[in-house]
C-alpha cells in the first residue's frame, strides 16, 4: 500500500530543512528534500517520523513537534502542545494552558521563525502560549542545547514556533477548520473556533518563483475553576497548659482562650469561596510572501498579527472576622496534621480543626463574624505584532549569506473594577445603636453570620450554619437591602513592549576538510519597555454611616453565580449571594461608578438630614497616573558570533563562542516630601559565551551527543522598576524594583544516547546538568504588629516593611486613619550557585510494520516519556510570616514566648519544579480513523500561584504546595473523504482537581482547585 505525505508535512520538513541548515548549499538542500519525500507514510505518523528525522540530523540537541495537518498539532493550545515533550511540564489558569517549564525552569526564550516576540507584562520570556492560536502555527522545535549562532536568554530553551514557507509547497493547500468548544464548570455554552489558511507557489516567466501562504483563526474560549481557600495560619489556640507570653505579658488562659484543649490545634482564621472565570477571544493572522529570482537567491516577508482580549470575572464569598472567635470556638473534629520538616527542623504533628461550626458571640464581639461578597472583574487587552523583512544569497558555491530585520511589538492596557459589598445580616443586632435603635458614628458596617465547615476528603466545603438562630434565609442573602458598599478599587495600566532586530549571517563551506563550514554573524537589537499603572480606592469604609445600602444601587445587583456545589455534589457551599453585575462592570465601568458616586452622594444626604455626620466625606477615583507611576526601559545589545562546524568520521558538529555587549537605562521617579524627581539608572555589560555541539554517529541507528555551553538570562523588566507603586490592601506587599540587578549566568551540560531502531521509533536517555549564579530570587521584609495586633504607623518603619501612605487600614490598624507600614518585597541577585541535574527518557514505536501479521491492530503506537530532577544550592530563604504562622512553628517546639521566637526559614530554591514527570500517549491511526488517548502526571511543585489573593503573608510565609496531580487527554477524528475531516477532542476527562498545602505536601491543606472539563469537536475541510 502506498501512502503521501500530508501537505503540511512536506513544508513543515522542507521549511525545517532550509533553517537548519544555511550552511548547506541549493543542490544539497534539494537532494536533502528528495531523501525526505520517499517516507511513505500520512498523518499521525507522518508527523512523528519526520520529526524524528529532523531531531536525528541535527548537531545540536532539539525536540520536534510537526502538525499532522494544516493547523492540526496534537493539542488546540500551545502550551499544551508543548507538555507532549520529554522534559516540559506546563502550568494552567482554569484548566487552559499558560505556563512552560523546561526542564523545571519559566525562564524561556519564545521565538518565532527564529526571530524574537515580546511579552505583554513585564517578563522577558516573549509571547505568552495563550495569545497565540495553534491554528496558524505547523510545527514547534525546543531548542534545549543551543549553538553560537543561537541568541542568548534562556535558562530552559527556546521555543521556536515555525509557520509554513510557501517555497517549499509541492502542491496548493488549502483548508478551512469549524469547531465548537464546551467547558463543564461555564454556564455560556457551545463557543467557537475558526481558523483557515491558504499556500501555493508559481514559475515566474523570468524563471524565478514566487508564493504566499496565509492563514488565520479566531477563537472564542471560555474557562471557569472553582477555588474554595481556607486559611489556618494565624489560628493557633495553645494548649491550656501552656504559659503564652506575648510582649513580656503572660496570658490568662481561662480568660483569654477558653477554647483551649489539653493539645495545640488550628482552628479556622479565613474562608473563601473563589469562582473564576475566563473568557478568550483570540484573532490571529500569519502570512508570508517568498520570491526567489532564481536558484540562489530568495527574499521572504512575514507577519504575525495578534489581537487577544482576555476578560475575568471572578467572584469570591468571603467569610471573614473569623479569629474573633478563635480562642472561644471548639472545632467538632480535628484532624492530624504533619506539618514536616523546614530546613532540617522537624515540626511533628498539630490538631487542625476538621468540622465545626463558627456561631456569632456578640458578648465576645458584636459584629464579627462577617459575610463579604466581592465581584472582580478585569481585563487584558493585547495587540502584538511581528513582521520579518530578509534575503538569502549563494554568491558562490563556497559562500552563504543571509540577512534579516525583524520587529515585535506589543500594546496592552489591563482594567480592572472590583467592588466589595458587606453584608449586614438581619437576624443579628448592628452595634452601636443609639437608645432609639437607631445607627451611630459607632456602627460598623459588617454584622454577625454564623458558618458551618467540613474539610474531610480534601473539601474545602463551607456556607451559612441553617441551625443557627442567627442564619439569614436565601431571601435575606439575595436582598439589595441587606447589603452595604464597603469599597470600590479600580485600576487601569498599560504597558508597551517593543524589540527591534538586525541580523547578518554568513556561512563560508570547505571541501576537504574536517571543518566543513564556517559561520559568522552580527546581531544588533534595541529593546524598550514601558508601561503607566492607575489605582485608586472609593471605600475602605468601616462605619455604616459611611456605606450605602445596596436598595440606592439595586440595578447594579445580579445574583451570583450559584453551581459552586453541583460540579462535585458538596452539601456545604455558598450558592445564595448578589454582586455588581460583572457584565456592566466590564463593558461600561464608568456606569458603574457615576451609580455608586450618586448612591454615596444621597446616603451621605440622607444621613446629614438625620443630623449624623458622614465621617469620610464622598471620594471620587483619580483616573489620572501619579507621578510615581510610569517607568520604562531601554536597552542596546550586540553580538557577534563564530562557529565552526565539522565532520570526521562518525563524528560531526560544531564549536563556537557568543560575545555580547548590552547597555541598559532604567528610567523611573521617585517622590520624597512630595517632591517627584526622575531616577535614570545606566549600566551595561558583557559576557563570552562558548558553546559546543558533539555528535557520534557510533552505529547506523544510534547516534550519542554532547553538548556544554553558557548563556545568561537577563532580569524581567518589572525587577528593575525603580517607580513605587502603592496598594490599598494592607495585606499586599509593596513590590519595589532593583536596578541594580545582574544577569543570571547559567552553564549547561548535556549527554545523550538516541537509538532509532525503527522507521518511526526511537529509545532515548539523556543527562543534563546547569549551574546557575546570580539567580534571582525575592525577599520580604515583614512589617511587625504590636501587642495589639496593628502594625506601626512610622513614615520610617524602623522594625521594618516600607510605608505606604495609600493603605485605609481594616485589621492591622486604625480605620479612621490613612497610611500603614506593610510588607516590602524585591528581588536580589542569590550570590550562591544552584545545580541542576536530571534524566530524560523517552520512547515511541508503532506496529505499522506488522500489518500482514495484525492487520487492523497494526494502527496502534505509544509514545511516552519520563523526567528526574533535582536542584541543590542557593543561599536565599524564604522566612515564616510573623505574626501569622510563626507562633505554630514556635509552639511546635514546644516555645509560647514571643521574645523566644525563632524564625525559621525554607531555602527558596526553585518554583514551579517538580522532581519527577512522565507522560504516556497511545494512539491509533488505519482505515480514516486517528484516534490518540495522552496521560499526563507531574510531581507537587512549590509555587505562589495561589487562591483567593493569598499571599506569602497568609501560607505561613512560604510558597504553597501543589500536590501530583495527572491529567487525562483525548481525541477522535475521522476522514470522511480525502478533503473532509470530522474530530473531537477532550481535556481533562476525569476532571482530576488541584489541592494546595500550607508548609509541605500534605501538611495543612489551603486550598482547592475544582477544573473543568472542556471537549471541542469540529469539521476540516483541506483542498
Amino acid at each position: 500500500m502506498k501512502y503521501r505525505l500530508s501537505k503540511i508535512s512536506l513544508a513543515v520538513v522542507a521549511a525545517s530543512a532550509l533553517n537548519m541548515t544555511a550552511s548547506v548549499n541549493a543542490a544539497e538542500n534539494a537532494q536533502a528534500e528528495e531523501a525526505v519525500e520517499v517516507i511513505q507514510v500520512t498523518g499521525i505518523r507522518s508527523s512523528l517520523t519526520n520529526a524524528l528525522a529532523e531531531k536525528r540530523d541535527t548537531t545540536n540537541l532539539i525536540e520536534v513537534i510537526e502538525a499532522v495537518d494544516i493547523g492540526k498539532l496534537p493539542d488546540q493550545n500551545l502550551a499544551e502542545v508543548l507538555e507532549n515533550v520529554t522534559g516540559i511540564q506546563i502550568t494552567r489558569t482554569a484548566g487552559i494552558g499558560t505556563g512552560v517549564q523546561i526542564r523545571g525552569s519559566n525562564d524561556n526564550r519564545v521565538e518565532i521563525n527564529g526571530a524574537s516576540t515580546v511579552g505583554t507584562g513585564d517578563g522577558r520570556s516573549g509571547m505568552s502560549f495563550e495569545d497565540l492560536s495553534a491554528g496558524i502555527i505547523a510545527g514547534v522545535e525546543v531548542i534545549k542545547a543551543g549553538e553560537a549562532k543561537t541568541t542568548e536568554g534562556s535558562v530552559g530553551g527556546t521555543v521556536n514556533l515555525r509557520t509554513i514557507r510557501p517555497l517549499e509547497l509541492s502542491q496548493t493547500l488549502g483548508s478551512i477548520r469549524v469547531q465548537g468548544e464546551d467547558s463543564s464548570l461555564t454556564t455560556d455554552g457551545v463557543q467557537p473556533r475558526l481558523s483557515g489558511a491558504y499556500g501555493d507557489n508559481w514559475e515566474l516567466d523570468n524563471g524565478g518563483k514566487f508564493g504566499v501562504v496565509v492563514s488565520a483563526s479566531i477563537t472564542r474560549q471560555e474557562a471557569t475553576a472553582f477555588r474554595p481557600r481556607v486559611d489556618r495560619d494565624g489560628s493557633l489556640v495553645e494548649n491550656v497548659n501552656a504559659n503564652v507570653v506575648r510582649s513580656g505579658e503572660l496570658e490568662d488562659q481561662a480568660a483569654d482562650r477558653p477554647a483551649a484543649q489539653d493539645y495545640d490545634f488550628l482552628g479556622i482564621q479565613f474562608l473563601n469561596q473563589e469562582i473564576e472565570n475566563f473568557e478568550y477571544e483570540t484573532k490571529n493572522f500569519a502570512g508570508t510572501i517568498e520570491y526567489a529570482p532564481n536558484d540562489d537567491m530568495k527574499f521572504f516577508v512575514d507577519a504575525i498579527i495578534t489581537d487577544q482580549e482576555v476578560r475575568q470575572d471572578s467572584s469570591r464569598v468571603q467569610a471573614s472576622g473569623i479569629n474573633s472567635v478563635l480562642n472561644q470556638s471548639v472545632p467538632s473534629s480535628f484532624e492530624t496534621v504533619n506539618l514536616g520538616s523546614l530546613s532540617g527542623v522537624n515540626f511533628g504533628s498539630i490538631q487542625a480543626a476538621q468540622t465545626g461550626v463558627i456561631e456569632p458571640m456578640l458578648g465576645v464581639d458584636d459584629d464579627d463574624p462577617n459575610l463579604r461578597f466581592n465581584s472582580d472583574t478585569e481585563a487584558r487587552l493585547s495587540k502584538s505584532k511581528q513582521f520579518r523583512l530578509g534575503g538569502e544569497w549563494q554568491a558562490t558555491s563556497d559562500l552563504f549569506v543571509s540577512a534579516e530585520l525583524s520587529h515585535a511589538s506589543s500594546k496592552t492596557t489591563k482594567p480592572k473594577l472590583n467592588t466589595q459589598l458587606n453584608f449586614i445580616n438581619p437576624n443579628a443586632p448592628l452595634d452601636g445603636l443609639d437608645s432609639e435603635g437607631n445607627i451611630t458614628s459607632n456602627t460598623s458596617n459588617d454584622n454577625s453570620v454564623p458558618f458551618a465547615y467540613d474539610l474531610t476528603g480534601e473539601l474545602l466545603s463551607f456556607g451559612i450554619n441553617e441551625d443557627s438562630i442567627y442564619a439569614p434565609t436565601t431571601a435575606q442573602l439575595t436582598d439589595p437591602n441587606n447589603v452595604v458598599l464597603d469599597q470600590v478599587d479600580f485600576s487601569d495600566s498599560s504597558t508597551e513592549n517593543s524589540d527591534t532586530s538586525f541580523r547578518v549571517d554568513a556561512t563560508y563551506f570547505f571541501d576537504d576538510s574536517v571543518i566543513t563550514s564556517v559561520d559568522v554573524g552580527f546581531r544588533y537589537n534595541e529593546t524598550e519597555h514601558e508601561a503607566v499603572t492607575v489605582s485608586d480606592r472609593i471605600g475602605g469604609f468601616s462605619k455604616m454611616i459611611d456605606s450605602p445600602s445596596g436598595a440606592l444601587f439595586s440595578d447594579l445587583l445580579v445574583l451570583g453565580q450559584n453551581n459552586f456545589g453541583e460540579n462535585d455534589g458538596r452539601a456545604l457551599a455558598m450558592t445564595d449571594f448578589i454582586i455588581i453585575d460583572p457584565d456592566l462592570a466590564y463593558n461600561n465601568p464608568q456606569s458603574v461608578i457615576d451609580t455608586l458616586h450618586t448612591a454615596m452622594d444621597t446616603h451621605r444626604a440622607n444621613m446629614e438630614a438625620d443630623g449624623i455626620t458622614f465621617s469620610n466625606g464622598v471620594d471620587y477615583l483619580n483616573q489620572e497616573p501619579s507621578a510615581t507611576a510610569a517607568f520604562k526601559v531601554e536597552e542596546d545589545t550586540s553580538a557577534l558570533y563564530a562557529q565552526a562546524n565539522f565532520e570526521y568520521e562518525m563524528l560531526r558538529g560544531n564549536f563556537g563562542v557568543r560575545y555580547i555587549e548590552t547597555d541598559i537605562s532604567s528610567i523611573g521617579n521617585t517622590e520624597i516630601d512630595g517632591v517627584v524627581s526622575q531616577v535614570n539608572n545606566k549600566g551595561d555589560y558583557s559576557y563570552v559565551l562558548p558553546r559546543i555541539n558533539i555528535v557520534a554517529d557510533v552505529h547506523e541507528d544510534v547516534v550519542l551527543r554532547m553538548a556544554w555551553g553558557k548563556d545568561i538570562r537577563r532580569p524581567d523588566f518589572g525587577n528593575l522598576n525603580t517607580s513605587v507603586s502603592y496598594g490599598v490592601n494592607e495585606n499586599q506587599a509593596v513590590e519595589i524594583g532593583n536596578p541594580e540587578l545582574e544577569p543570571e549566568e547559567i552553564t549547561s551540560l548535556d549527554i545523550s544516547a538516541e537509538w532509532y531502531f525503527a522507521e518511526a521509533a526511537v529509545v532515548s536517555i539523556g543527562y543534563f546538568k546547569k549551574e546557575r549564579t546570580n539567580i534571582f530570587s525575592s525577599i520580604l521584609d515583614t512589617a511587625p504588629t504590636d501587642a495589639n495586633g496593628n502594625r506601626y504607623f512610622d513614615l520610617a518603619c524602623a522594625d521594618g516593611g516600607i510605608y505606604n501612605p495609600a493603605v485605609i487600614p481594616n485589621s492591622l490598624g486604625d480605620a479612621d486613619t490613612v497610611g500603614l507600614c506593610v510588607d516590602r518585597e524585591s528581588i536580589v541577585n542569590d550570590p550562591a550557585t544552584l545545580t541542576q541535574t536530571g534524566i530524560e527518557m523517552a520512547f515511541q514505536y508503532d506496529l505499522s510494520s506488522f500489518e500482514d501479521d495484525l492487520g487492523w491492530a497494526s494502527g496502534f503506537g505509544i509514545q511516552a516519556n519520563y523526567t528526574i530532577q533535582d536542584f541543590k544550592g542557593g543561599s536565599t530563604v524564604y522566612t515564616v510570616a510573623d505574626p501569622r504562622g510563626i507562633d505554630i512553628l514556635n509552639a511546635s517546639q514546644g516555645v509560647y514566648d514571643d521574645s523566644l521566637f525563632v524564625e525559621y526559614t525554607l531555602d527558596q530554591g526553585l518554583l514551579d519544579f517538580s522532581e519527577n514527570a512522565y507522560n504516556f500517549t497511545l494512539y491509533y491511526e488505519k482505515f480514516g480513523l486517528s484516534a490518540r488517548l495522552r496521560y499526563t502526571w507531574r510531581e507537587a511543585f512549590r509555587t505562589e500561584d495561589t487562591a483567593a489573593g493569598a499571599s506569602l503573608n497568609s501560607t505561613l510565609g512560604f510558597p504553597v504546595v501543589t500536590h501530583d496531580r495527572g491529567q487525562l487527554n483525548a481525541s477522535v477524528s475521522y476522514d470522511v473523504n480525502d478533503q473532509l475531516n470530522l474530530g473531537v477532542e477532550a481535556v481533562n476527562l476525569t476532571r482530576s482537581d488541584i489541592i494546595q498545602s500550607c508548609v509541605n505536601e500534605g501538611a495543612l491543606q489551603c486550598a482547592q482547585g475544582i477544573t473543568d472539563r472542556r471537549v471541542t469537536f469540529g469539521a476540516t475541510y483541506t483542498f
